[in-house]
């Protein structure tokens, strides 16, 4: 049975409001919350950064747009996980709903801002490989790093703009209408036009994936074919075909990991919510932090030119530990040499 629920008049917007979307009623719940966010989020943060040091540390690398792109979703993860676990956690667990209405729909735009960012750079990840299978001969004139910095510029000017449009005033207490059950002062209609925006941009996403994996296929039957026939093409193509799975497996968990989101989402703007659905909903949206924290594993492991600089980072620092292990011996040793002389 419902506890509270979300007023249908002026007193939707004031204060006392925020506290009928603090759903989790039990210590055991916020506990769950607090350690799945300080996890991922630590996590998340971690191996983002790590694949962010990679990328623009390494010169052949941070050159190619393709990694621009991923860079990009490296860093929307990063601010999508720090944002989200301090507001997320502040509210959820420690229950501090004293902020104005301002703030929160502040904090909210941030939060929607990364992971609407996060989803558009794997779009043009997927664009950008789409492009290299489609048109290889043509790829290096179409995809210069002027476009891809063009490109990213667009992609979070137009992300930050549709994230704070709350905050400008499409909210449920400038326009008195229907209030979210998902969120505090968020106006059903805009709910509904974020979800449709990240709708399109699964669908160009699967569409750009369907046709990387149609040519993929057709490169993997032409290397079997021509085995003998090894050069720079055949090279270029099998890193395609590797980057394309590698695309492909960031999609899927991307899909696992938002799914159960954007389906309460939708639910939400056409029926009523219990409490239970909003419980479940609070623990749903911990795997976007999971999905975060996933991206820069599967890289890692799948990208030969990370997965080399990785090691080259590695050696260094294996051979930097070893070095200031071996200094105190040898300065021990001189010390004793001197003495006995």
């Amino acid at each position: 049975m419902d506890t509270c629920r979300i007023p249908e008049n002026a007193s939707k917007c004031s204060g006392n409001t925020m506290e009928c979307f603090m759903v989790l009623s039990t210590q055991a719940q916020k506990i769950s919350i607090g350690i799945l966010c300080g996890l991922f989020g630590t996590m998340c943060v971690f191996e983002n950064s790590l694949v962010l040091y990679l990328i623009f540390s390494s010169p052949g690398i941070r050159k190619k747009p393709s990694y621009l792109f991923i860079g990009s979703l490296a860093l929307a993860d990063i601010l999508a996980s720090i944002i989200f676990v301090c507001s997320f956690v502040n509210f959820h667990v420690f229950n501090k709903a004293g902020f104005s209405k301002e703030v929160f729909l502040l904090q909210l735009g941030g939060v929607n801002t990364s992971f609407s960012a996060s989803l558009s750079s794997l779009l043009l990840t997927a664009l950008d490989r789409y492009i290299s299978i489609s048109r290889p001969s043509e790829y290096k004139l179409l995809m210069t790093r002027k476009r891809a910095w063009t490109a990213l510029g667009v992609l979070w000017v137009t992300c930050a703009t549709i994230a704070y449009l709350p905050l400008l005033g499409w909210n449920c207490c400038v326009l008195d209408s229907a209030c979210s059950e998902l969120f505090p002062f968020v106006d059903d209609n805009y709910l509904a036009g974020w979800i449709c925006f990240t709708m399109v941009l699964l669908g160009c996403i699967v569409y750009a994936y369907a046709h990387v994996l149609w040519r993929a296929r057709q490169h993997v039957a032409y290397m079997e074919k021509h085995q003998a026939q090894v050069g720079k093409q055949n090279t270029r193509m099998r890193m395609d075909v590797m980057l394309a799975k590698t695309l492909v497996m960031v999609l899927a968990v991307l899909t696992l990991c938002w799914s159960p989101v954007l389906v309460l989402m939708i639910y939400s703007v056409f029926f009523r919510l219990s409490d239970h659905l909003r419980k479940v909903f609070a623990f749903c949206s911990t795997l976007c932090l999971l999905n975060s924290m996933v991206n820069p594993i599967i890289y890692a492991l799948r990208s030969k030119e990370l997965f080399s600089s990785l090691r080259r980072v590695f050696s260094h620092f294996r051979r930097q530990l070893k070095v200031s292990e071996e200094s105190p011996e040898a300065e021990s040793t001189h010390k004793s040499s001197v003495i006995e002389t």
